[in-house]
C-alpha cells in the first residue's frame, strides 16, 4: 500500500511538470489555429517559423552568445580552478563559497544588477552587454564542473613533466589539460544550456533592437500566442533536453574512468 501510494504520488508530480510540455509540443503539430480543436497532423508552423527572418535572427543571436559566452566562460573558470586549487585550503573555501553564490541568487536580482552597473558605466545595451551577462553567470557553473577534476589530479605528474624538460605550457596541455577535459566539456554544454535557456537576465540587459529566443518568445505571446510559438518552444525544449542527457552521459563517463584508475591503482 505504501509503494502504490508513493508511486502514486510520484506520477501526480511527473504529471503537473510535463502535461503542460507535452500539450505544447501536440499543440505545435496541429493543423488548426485553435487549441480547441484537433485540425489534423501538419508540420506547417515550423516551416513557417523557418521562414520568419525574425526569429530566425534571433535564433542565431541566441547560438552565437551561448556559443561565445561558454567558451569564455570555459577558459575564465578553468583558470580560476587552477589560481584557487594553489592556494591553502580555508583561502579555497571562501573562494568556493564566494563563487556559489551567484547560482543560488535569485536570477532578477542579478539582472537588475548587471543592468545599474552597465548603466553606472555608461556602456551602450545591445549584444555585448548579452554576452558579458552570460559570462558572468555562467562562470561558477564551470568551475563547479572542473573543481571536482581538479582535486583529483596528481600534483606530482606535473613536477614530473617539468622535471623531464617539458615547459610550464607543454606541462599542463601534455598533463594537465587532459585530465582535465571531461570536466571542462561538462561545464561548457551546463554554460551553453544555461545561456540558451536565459530569460530574465537577458531581459534586463539586452536593450532595444536586439532579442534572442527566449525574449522573443516573451515579446510575441504578450502579443497573442501563435502556433509557430509552439514550434519554438518545442525545440528550445528538445534541444535542451539533448544538451542535459550529453552531460550526464560524459558526468558519468568521467566518473567511470576515474573509478577505473583508483581500482588500477589499487
Amino acid at each position: 500500500m505504501i509503494n502504490f501510494i508513493k508511486r502514486c504520488y510520484i506520477g501526480i508530480i511527473l504529471v503537473f511538470l510535463y502535461a503542460p510540455i507535452a500539450t505544447l509540443i501536440v499543440l505545435s503539430f496541429n493543423a488548426s489555429k485553435t487549441r480547441a480543436k484537433w485540425g489534423g497532423f501538419t508540420f506547417n508552423w515550423y516551416v513557417s517559423l523557418f521562414e520568419d527572418e525574425i526569429i530566425l535572427q534571433a535564433l542565431w543571436n541566441t547560438l552565437l552568445i551561448a556559443l561565445i559566452s561558454s567558451l569564455v566562460a570555459s577558459v575564465i573558470g578553468t583558470a580560476a580552478c587552477i589560481a584557487m586549487q594553489g592556494m591553502s585550503k580555508k583561502m579555497r573555501t571562501v573562494l568556493m563559497g564566494i563563487t556559489n553564490i551567484p547560482m543560488l541568487n535569485a536570477d532578477i536580482v542579478t539582472g537588475i544588477s548587471l543592468m545599474l552597473l552597465y548603466i553606472s558605466f555608461g556602456i551602450r545595451f545591445g549584444f555585448s552587454t548579452i554576452l558579458l551577462s552570460h559570462i558572468t553567470f555562467n562562470i561558477p557553473y564551470v568551475i563547479l564542473s572542473v573543481m571536482p577534476r581538479m582535486k583529483q589530479l596528481n600534483p606530482h605528474t606535473y613536477e614530473a613533466a617539468l622535471d623531464l624538460g617539458a615547459s610550464h605550457i607543454q606541462a599542463f596541455f601534455k598533463v594537465v589539460f587532459p585530465d582535465l577535459l571531461p570536466g571542462i566539456l561538462t561545464g561548457f554544454l551546463m554554460a551553453f544550456t544555461m545561456s540558451l535557456d536565459d530569460f530574465i537576465i537577458t531581459h534586463f540587459t539586452k536593450g532595444a533592437g536586439i532579442d534572442t529566443l527566449s525574449t522573443k518568445i516573451y515579446s510575441e505571446v504578450r502579443k497573442g500566442i501563435k502556433p509557430e510559438m509552439y514550434a519554438l518552444s518545442t525545440i528550445i525544449f528538445v534541444t535542451v533536453i539533448v544538451l542535459l542527457i550529453i552531460v550526464n552521459i560524459s558526468g558519468k563517463k568521467s566518473v567511470q574512468k576515474t573509478q577505473k584508475i583508483k581500482n588500477r591503482d589499487k
